[in-house]
């Protein structure tokens, strides 16, 4: 199994682009939400401009937030999940990622992305009728995301508004209402094409289920070191063993167990990085209790042996 098709839970800060300095990762608190704040009160919306592969084993991993996500793959290709969606974007396609969707993207090669993060309410007030009659359908619909592609008329035009939007951002001057009137025509392009609906209850299981998800990400961060057992993991959220495997199956793509042993993998690949610690100590601290088993998972997945892959990190 390919470092990029592994799903991993570690915390990471989301930074700009710096070449200067090497792995930027995304912070998030224990449910795995992400814990920058993306601008202000006053202007609750943030441009990054971010290489993936700078990003701590070239992904950005897991998180969520309660702020709408526009992403546009400006180069390379990034694989994305979503939801329970995943799938590969190439240069010139973009996404919609709604609010409290747990996300990730992975690239295998340099993967420019220009993005902006903003709370709805950047739109219209909450309580407004602007909000009620058109935020809030498509924050509560069953539309986990929104693929952008050029060879969609409407969504051509959303990447069109989206590039505006990004270019304002390298813009010396005052940008902020020309920012909010192109979301605005964002937004406007997106109600009129997009397919909505009222989920209701499938919106709502599907928001516990990811929550679910999150409590038994941050069980496995938490006794990794351990034998962490479906059984744990069921009575951790109040499921039956069979629930919980769809929930990984349905969200993460792996089992829990394959998850486990990939989160182990990170954590030893971490020690093996940042200590002298020899291999069996690692693997030992690492939640491994064979060496040798140990050393033939990480060369799986790293594709390189405990000590070459110490040697590369630090050369």
């Amino acid at each position: 199994m390919s470092i990029y098709s592994i799903l991993f839970l570690e915390g990471c800060v989301k930074a700009q682009i710096n070449m200067h300095n090497s792995y930027p990762r995304i912070l998030t608190d224990e449910t795995s939400r992400e814990n920058v704040s993306h601008g202000d009160e006053k202007y609750p919306f943030m441009f990054y401009l971010e290489d993936i592969y700078q990003f701590d084993f070239h992904y950005i991993d897991w998180h969520w937030h309660p702020e709408l996500e526009f992403v546009y793959v400006e180069k390379g290709t990034v694989t994305v999940s979503a939801g329970n969606h995943q799938f590969t974007l190439t240069a010139g396609e973009g996404i919609f990622i709604n609010s409290q969707i747990i996300h990730r993207f992975v690239s295998a090669e340099s993967a420019v992305i220009p993005n902006i993060v903003f709370s709805p309410s950047l739109l219209a007030p909450k309580e407004s009728l602007i909000y009620l009659k058109y935020i809030k359908p498509i924050l509560s619909s069953s539309a986990d995301i929104q693929i952008f592609t050029p060879d969609v008329r409407w969504q051509k035009e959303c990447l069109a508004i989206l590039n505006s939007v990004f270019k304002l951002q390298n813009d010396d001057r005052p940008c902020e209402i020309q920012t909010v009137q192109l979301l605005l025509k964002l937004w406007q392009v997106m109600y009129e094409n997009m397919e909505t609906d009222n989920a209701g209850q499938n919106r709502r299981t599907d928001i516990r289920d990811q929550a679910r998800l999150q409590i038994m990400l941050q069980y496995i961060q938490d006794h990794y070191q351990k034998n962490v057992t479906l059984e744990e993991l069921a009575r951790a959220v109040s499921l039956s063993k069979s629930s919980i495997l769809n929930i990984f199956s349905k969200y993460v793509f792996i089992s829990p167990i394959d998850y486990v042993i990939h989160y182990r993998l990170k954590r030893a690949a971490g020690l093996l990085e940042t200590t002298e610690k020899t291999v069996s100590a690692v693997a030992r601290d690492a939640g491994f209790e064979n060496t040798g088993y140990f050393c033939r998972k990480f060369k799986e997945v790293f594709s390189l042996t405990p000590n070459q892959y110490r040697k590369s990190r630090r050369a």
